[in-house]
């Protein structure tokens, strides 16, 4: 950064800024680029909701600079407004519109004409949300009801088929919620969202793989063989990480078949630590009742050969940016959270306490289960190979 300007960031720096962001790097990342915190690129990027703006471009109707230039030749010269448009191939309007708001004939200069209509051209066009109350109610109601901006983006398509008056995208939705310049939607609709982010971040994050690094010879889910995905025979766990405040988390890890619940004790998630919980946990159940892991993409698994070494048991891991695929699992987190809100420091708990909060799970009736709970249901397993 050049003498003076170690307090913001010079044109050129925010565009290489920018880039990075779009391409996925962290907050964390991008500081370490310009030496400055993580802050100070979050403070460049929230005013935009992390949302790119797009550059600005005169329009082709537009004067540009040489023919405003032309038209001070033409005063200088007492030419009147018809012969300048004459000349520039302009309506006569156009060129006294120009000069009247320009300082008139007495005091028109083309360089500051032409960067006081750059300025005037950055009022913003009203976004269809702001323009339509009544549309802009209904997506309000319907975040509210947390509702994805993709939702309802499909559900006033087919609400109202034809009517594009009432149809918007997604991604106006999603900007109008994180550049609150716009004043369109409230703020607070922010915490509707899954993400329960305060800026977007880009999709390039992770639609060209996991940005967390690869995974040596992983195995897709679309691997899993066919009697694991219809839950017909227990065996079949789906696990994840749940993380608190101060680096501390939970290793969560729940049977397809019965919901049931089994959460392990980790020191931190170092791939080395996670799997040794792991194995000690699958050492408790039976052969039969472990046969496969579905895991996300984590690098807490990157040592996922060890684990099926120790233990015979598959992994499988999921698409990036797919948690659907691990259902039970992420709904089984959900649920964790009344006991483990989060913010709370995972790592004062001990593992009977969370052998307890378990067990506490696993003896609450479920729906899916017809209110049978997956402790009865899991016992029953177990009888059964008995």
């Amino acid at each position: 950064m050049r003498q003076g300007q170690s307090w913001g960031f010079s044109a050129a720096a925010k565009t290489e800024l920018w880039d990075r962001w779009q391409r996925g790097e962290s907050l964390k990342a991008i500081g370490r680029v310009f030496d400055k915190p993580s802050s100070s690129i979050y403070y460049q990027l929230a005013p935009h909701g992390g949302i790119r703006p797009a550059p600005r471009c005169r329009s082709r109707l537009a004067l540009t600079l040489v023919e405003r230039e032309e038209i001070s030749r033409g005063i200088a010269a007492a030419e009147s407004a018809r012969s300048m448009a004459r000349k520039l191939g302009r309506s006569p309007s156009t060129i006294a519109r120009e000069i009247s708001r320009n300082g008139g004939y007495d005091r028109y200069r083309a360089s500051s004409a032409d960067e006081t209509a750059w300025m005037r051209g950055r009022r913003p066009k009203r976004c269809k949300l702001a323009a339509n109350p009544q549309l802009r109610e209904a997506v309000a109601r319907k975040l509210r009801g947390n509702w994805s901006p993709e939702q309802i983006a499909g559900w006033l398509k087919n609400a109202h088929p034809g009517d594009e008056a009432y149809q918007v995208s997604h991604e106006t939705i999603y900007r109008s919620l994180f550049v609150q310049a716009r004043g369109v939607l409230k703020k607070e609709l922010l915490g509707h969202l899954r993400s329960k982010r305060t800026i977007r971040r880009s999709k390039s994050a992770g639609a060209n793989g996991d940005r967390r690094g690869q995974i040596a010879d992983l195995v897709s889910i679309r691997e899993r063989p066919a009697a694991v995905e219809d839950r017909a025979v227990p065996g079949h766990w789906e696990g994840d990480l749940l993380s608190g405040s101060k680096n501390s988390h939970i290793a969560t890890l729940v049977e397809r078949h019965t919901r049931y619940v089994m959460l392990a004790k980790v020191a931190n998630k170092e791939t080395q630590t996670v799997v040794s919980a792991l194995i000690r946990q699958a050492k408790k159940l039976p052969n039969e009742l472990y046969k496969s892991l579905t895991w996300d993409r984590g690098k807490e698994l990157a040592d996922h050969r060890r684990f099926t070494l120790a233990t015979d048991i598959a992994v499988y891991f999921c698409d990036p940016q797919s948690p659907w695929q691990r259902g039970s699992n992420e709904n089984t987190n959900g649920l964790l959270r009344q006991y483990f809100p989060k913010g709370t420091d995972l790592s004062v708990y001990s593992q009977a306490h969370l052998n307890k909060v378990a067990r506490q799970l696993n003896e609450r009736p479920r729906k899916t289960l017809a209110f049978e709970t997956p402790a009865d249901r899991f016992n029953a397993c177990v009888a059964s190979i008995g």
